[in-house]
């Protein structure tokens, strides 16, 4: 029988400015995200949308999300194999199409994690194990867009 994992969140939002949705200029798309014992996360829209920069939107946190899916599948897969990673960054991107009836969809995240292994000899190794944590990723396997990664490796002497 499979394992399954339930995750629950508060969504409030925040942004009535005095009359609510009594126009769709007059209320602010401020909310908070948040998780019992955890750090409240400022969402808002888009600024497309008429979100404001300084919070996360859904569109970001989907990016983050499938990022960090495969970041931590990544690291797992290493530690498993004795590969020592010792620095890991990524700057994803997702792309999103605005349909005719304001409506959307993302037809794209590229992932580009950099890596930095201890050793030169397991960089060949740490490219495959890329495209393990991507097959295993969750959140990747969850969405119905393609999700794409290009890693680079190097070791502590590059």
């Amino acid at each position: 029988m499979p394992k399954t994992h339930h995750y629950e969140v508060d969504v409030t939002w925040t942004g009535n400015t005095g009359t609510g949705t009594s126009g769709y200029r007059e209320y602010e798309r401020a909310h908070d995200i948040a998780a019992l014992g955890k750090p409240v996360i400022p969402g808002t829209a888009d600024p497309a949308f008429r979100g404001v920069p300084e919070r996360w939107n859904p569109e970001e946190l989907l990016v983050a999300s499938l990022s960090q899916c495969h970041m931590l599948w990544f690291l797992a897969l290493c530690a498993q194999e004795r590969i020592v990673v010792t620095d890991y960054t990524d700057r994803p991107s997702g792309t999103m199409v605005e349909t005719a009836d304001g409506g959307g969809h993302f037809s794209e995240v590229v992932l580009r994690p950099q890596v930095r292994t201890a050793e030169s000899q397991h960089v060949d190794r740490t490219r495959i194990l890329h495209e393990r944590a991507h097959k295993m990723c969750f959140i990747a396997n969850s969405v119905n867009f393609e999700v794409r990664c290009e890693p680079v490796v190097s070791d502590v002497d590059e």
